[in-house]
């Protein structure tokens, strides 16, 4: 039997859950993203969705306001 990923691991955020965290707009987070600064997937319907823990982890990293300078 498989062990379960915690529901942690499996909690993705939409781009506008990631601005909100961030406090900068969804058309920067998706630039974030595809400069590979903020680790992103694809659904299969095309929409962006980011790893909660990774970005809580990026969240604790930035606040020195890094990433909001792009």
């Amino acid at each position: 039997m498989e062990a379960k990923p915690s529901a942690e691991r499996e909690t993705l955020l939409t781009p506008g859950e990631v601005a909100k965290m961030f406090g900068v707009s969804t058309t920067t987070v998706t630039r974030w993203a595809r400069a590979g600064r903020a680790p992103s997937l694809l659904t299969p319907g095309g929409q962006r969705r980011f790893p909660a823990i990774r970005m809580r982890e990026l969240r604790q990293q930035d606040m020195s306001g890094t990433l909001k300078d792009t």
